[in-house]
């Protein structure tokens, strides 16, 4: 997992200072293209460039955050306040800030974002007024992910996560929920537990990724679970009668019909994953048959084989001899 840089949030997203807001958009999206974890890239990198695309994507929180590198700053100080050491998840803050407990202490007691500072002298009045700003602002969001087995998925589960906020430094913990039918990637969102507000404005929210396992036997598609299905080519030819499995640990018997060829998939209707979205309701179970030619032939097999194929008049290239004519 790549290594936080000691860098500031023009470095990380690789623009220069002024750089236009079409400059940063376009490096944002190039970049988290790349480090999307979605698509196997890495999960703190694409948090560090969210994080300095939040800041930057917005003409206020850039203009004091250019601020703070004028003045000294902390770049690189662990932007999102990573809670330290003793953190159990990884979340981050969308407040356009770090760890950074003074600068939210004067916000909190409404002495704007530098405490006060007077900037009026270098930015003609403008920084000062920022600084006693008094209007409430809710605070941002903070994010989490809680692993779950597949199974858990499928059945529901809850989860004692604990987490820290980053303006004061304080934990706190709650019972995560987890419902029947939740996905990989699913949103979770808890009011007014994230950061807090400004000048009395209202606490952003806590927003839980699921993370689910994979399945050795079952694969989702939302609520519809897929699965296939071996069957050897005496089943597939002659038909059959198999036990099926289910996710939610019964059995189902799938009447395989002679003559079945590799890939033919059947559909059981509500017996797949709870539909998250529709209450009370499931997806569908669709088995796929996979149909298994055996490698290794006794001579009694191979003397029966043999003897079928040379009584088997069938035709079953046409389509493929007659392109050529």
């Amino acid at each position: 997992m790549a290594e936080k840089t000691k860098s500031n949030y023009y470095d990380v997203l690789g623009v220069k200072r002024d750089a236009t807001q079409d400059d940063i958009k376009k490096a944002f999206r190039k970049l988290a293209a790349k480090y999307h974890p979605d698509a196997g890239g890495d999960e703190e990198k694409f948090k560090e460039l969210s994080e300095a695309y939040t800041t930057l994507s917005d003409e206020k929180k850039r203009k004091e955050y250019d601020q703070l590198l004028m003045f000294g700053g902390i770049p690189g100080a662990d932007f999102g306040g990573s809670g330290g050491p003793r953190r159990t998840y990884s979340y981050t803050t969308n407040v356009g800030g770090g760890d950074w407990s003074d600068i939210f202490s004067s916000m909190a007691n409404g002495d704007g974002a530098f405490g006060g500072f007077d900037f009026s002298s270098i930015f003609g009045g403008a920084g000062g007024a920022r600084a006693q700003q008094t209007k409430p602002t809710k605070g941002g969001d903070l994010t989490m992910t809680v692993d779950v087995t597949a199974d858990e998925a499928f059945r529901g589960a809850t989860r004692k996560v604990t987490y820290r906020v980053p303006s004061t430094g304080e934990e706190q913990s709650l019972t995560v929920k987890v419902p029947a039918g939740a996905v990989d990637g699913g949103k979770l969102r808890y009011r007014n537990r994230g950061e807090y507000g400004i000048n009395g404005g209202p606490r952003g929210d806590l927003v839980i990724t699921t993370r689910v396992a994979e399945h050795p036997l079952f694969k989702r598609d939302g609520a519809d679970v897929r699965m296939d299905l071996p069957i050897s080519m005496y089943e597939a030819a002659l038909g059959a009668t198999v036990n099926v499995p289910t996710p939610d640990g019964t059995e189902v018997r799938l009447k395989v019909p002679a003559g079945t060829q590799d890939g033919k998939t059947f559909r059981f209707r509500d017996l797949g994953a709870p539909n998250v979205k529709r209450k009370d309701t499931r997806g569908a179970l669709y088995v796929t048959v996979r149909v298994k030619v055996p490698t290794m032939l006794s001579k009694k097999e191979r003397d029966a084989l043999e003897s079928l194929r040379g009584a088997d008049e069938r035709t079953y290239r046409e389509d493929v001899e007659n392109h050529g004519a």
